[in-house]
């Protein structure tokens, strides 16, 4: 759902931009407390890095259509609303920059309707879903689909309403909003199977790693007389040994599929056009779109430059993609978190909403 340049006008992107940065600067404060831990900032970079690389990997949705991972909510239920919008704000801006994916002009339009809409959108639903569900992984898992898979329409609504103030084509309302709401319901079910997926895989492992998942504690089953009961509460242990409490292995492991992913299985990826560009084709709302201002770039369309062999141009562009994402968000955490404000000890457990 990257918006290209050309599809809204200047005013109604430069408001776009300034509500985007906004968020970006409201985020940025709610991020310093949700990355209290010493071992968060680089989770939050790896996030990032794994989003963009799922989004290269566009699915088929329909007859000569296809999707991708908007993120927001997997972002959202891993590291934290504020810190999810910052993790798409960061893929959003080495896609526009590296890799001539989304308009420069329009990147406020972006991080708006795929980086603060889903994020907050996702996150509310899957609260709301989690303190009227039972305390399992498997509501938990439950959760993440439903709210994922409602995030990616309400981006879709989002992008119609900015299209309808600032739309560079004359196309009816409705016709857009029916066209992008239609397919992106489609695209909502690959979106929340990735999600639920990829949340309850990490709530597997490391649950105490996953923001919302924080408290989750899975009662102890035993074998009697046939039936499973819940086990006797056995006594608190002590605090594990921080070698015991490590993330190395899970930022490994991260990283190892987000290369895989990108370097690897994005050869196969649809090459359909993905909802917005289909709908933009069909409905005619790409008539005035530009060329984008990174054309040029030695990365621009998820290639490397001079490299003949598709495979290979587009594997080290998605490796490379990867590494300067995860580098770059662990960076910007790294520094949020250094900037975090001293909090009284209670107030270090308080969740963030």
């Amino acid at each position: 759902m990257h918006v290209p340049d050309g599809f809204i006008n200047a005013p109604v992107s430069a408001v776009a931009g300034v509500v985007a940065a906004g968020a970006v600067a409201v985020s940025l404060r709610g991020a310093r407390r949700e990355l209290g831990g010493e071992r968060a900032a680089p989770l939050a970079g790896l996030v990032a890095a794994f989003i963009f690389a799922v989004q290269m990997l566009n699915f088929p949705v329909a007859a000569g259509t296809s999707g991708h991972l908007l993120g927001g909510a997997l972002a959202a239920i891993l590291v934290g609303p504020w810190t999810g919008v910052l993790c798409i704000a960061v893929v959003l801006l080495m896609q526009g920059i590296l890799f001539a994916d989304g308009g420069l002009t329009a990147l406020g339009v972006n991080i708006t309707v795929m980086g603060v809409v889903t994020t907050v959108v996702a996150y509310v639903v899957f609260r709301g879903l989690t303190r009227v569900l039972p305390r399992t992984r498997r509501s938990t898992t439950v959760a993440s689909f439903v709210a994922a898979l409602v995030s990616v329409p309400a981006a879709a609504v989002a992008f119609t309403l900015v299209y309808a103030v600032g739309g560079t084509t004359d196309v009816p309302f409705v016709k857009v909003l029916t066209a992008m709401t239609g397919v992106h319901v489609l695209i909502g079910i690959g979106e929340a199977a990735i999600t639920a997926l990829t949340v309850g895989a990490v709530i597997a492992v490391r649950p105490d790693l996953v923001h919302g998942a924080r408290g989750l504690a899975a009662p102890l089953k035993l074998r009697v007389d046939g039936e499973l009961v819940d086990a006797p509460a056995a006594p608190a242990a002590p605090p594990a040994p921080a070698a015991a409490r490590s993330t190395r292995k899970v930022w490994a492991t991260g990283l190892a599929a987000a290369l895989v992913l990108a370097g690897v299985v994005s050869f196969y990826a649809s090459a359909n056009p993905d909802g917005l560009e289909k709908v933009a084709a069909d409905k005619g709302i790409d008539e005035k779109v530009q060329e984008h201002d990174a054309a040029g770039s030695p990365l621009a369309d998820y290639g490397v430059k001079d490299v003949s062999d598709a495979r290979v141009s587009g594997g080290l562009a998605g490796v490379i993609g990867v590494g300067v994402t995860v580098a770059v968000g662990s960076g910007v955490f790294w520094a949020v978190r250094r900037r975090r404000t001293p909090e009284a000890p209670h107030s270090r457990t308080t969740e963030s909403v």
